[in-house]
């Protein structure tokens, strides 16, 4: 690999930051009127995921007790086969051993049938309470996919704006940082991560900087002028291309 050609006048290694600055700022610029919508959009679609998994587990539920009853009506159904049973078998019992035996066996049947009816009425009120749940789970669904609808359809007409632009000025920064020393790309791209303006070069602007408006003493000012060597700002670490003489008061 043919290694890069890099800049060995501080000038010219400065103009570089400078219009590397310009186009990441136009970058930014772009990002911004995107705003939180990308973030909004993967949020809403954490959301509706979320709330569709707890549908489908109310439903799932819903379809258990249902299982249940219909289990606990059968087991009814088959308790009083069995009372029937033993009711006829009453009749042709030779002892009282045999007969206390058979009432105690009706006996457990319907202890066993007001067990089913009980659970069948605590199902019941199951089922409704998570009928009630997935209407409210599955309303909230369809409010947040309207919402993610619209967000999505914003998101998209910035993106189609946009997308051109952004991808030309991010192949312009790329060829711009080809020929910038990688000690000084890594500096500037750390400073730029540091600040959410993602300003690393700025210039001295009524005696201050730029950036972060600290002050800026003479002397620094008169050295970054002359443009011999790469001067930071004391204060937030910025690079300090120029000093602004004709800024208005």
């Amino acid at each position: 690999m043919a290694k890069k050609k890099e800049l060995t006048n501080v000038t010219d290694k400065l103009e570089q930051l400078e219009a590397l600055q310009a186009i990441h700022s136009k970058i930014d610029e772009i990002r911004v009127l995107k705003g939180e919508l990308p973030i909004e959009v993967a949020d809403l679609e954490d959301e509706i995921a979320g709330l569709e998994r707890r549908v489908e587990k109310i439903d799932h539920q819903v379809t258990e007790a249902q299982e249940d009853i219909s289990s606990r009506k059968q087991g009814i159904k088959d308790a009083n086969a069995l009372i029937t049973k033993y009711d006829k078998q009453l009749n042709n019992v030779k002892n009282n051993r045999e007969f206390d035996a058979l009432n105690k066996e009706i006996e457990m049947q319907k202890l066993e049938i007001q067990l089913h009816e009980k659970k069948i009425k605590e199902k019941d009120l199951a089922i409704e309470n998570y009928k009630e749940s997935a209407k409210e789970n599955k309303d909230k669904l369809k409010d947040k996919k309207d919402v993610l609808k619209s967000k999505k359809k914003e998101l998209d007409h910035i993106i189609e704006e946009t997308e051109k632009e952004e991808k030309d000025l991010e192949k312009k920064a790329e060829k711009i940082a080809s020929g910038i020393e990688d000690r000084l790309i890594t500096a500037y791209n750390r400073i730029r991560h540091n600040y959410k303006n993602g300003l690393a070069v700025v210039h001295v602007q009524r005696d201050a900087c730029g950036g972060c408006f600290g002050f800026v003493p003479a002397q620094t000012q008169s050295e970054i002028r002359t443009k011999r060597k790469l001067i930071s700002c004391e204060h937030c670490g910025r690079i300090l291309a120029d000093v602004d003489d004709d800024v208005e008061v």
